[in-house]
């Protein structure tokens, strides 16, 4: 019985029949995607990128000088100090 358990545990579990085994799919779909080859080395650029304004918004960031978030609420009229208003009921 200790033999077995020991010949069990040697065994890679990735080794015994009927488990997955990586088959270079993710590879091979990547290559077919891909307009030139030689972009999985460097790459290119987007023209319309904007990274001069990330930049700049990280550098705010470290620099703590962080822009204040605009007003996005629907309206900005708010109730009135009298609370009664033109269409308020008497």
């Amino acid at each position: 019985m200790a033999l077995l358990l020991l010949a069990a545990c040697g065994a890679d579990p990735r080794e015994r029949d009927g488990t997955w085994r990586p088959t270079g799919a993710n590879a091979a779909n990547l290559h077919a995607m891909i307009a030139d080859p030689a972009h999985l080395d460097r790459g290119i650029g987007d023209p319309r990128g904007r990274g001069r304004q990330a930049a700049d918004a990280i550098e705010r960031l470290e620099d703590d000088a962080l822009k204040p978030l605009p007003d996005v609420r629907a309206s900005t009229v708010g109730p009135s100090a009298g609370g009664g208003g033109q269409g308020a009921r008497r």
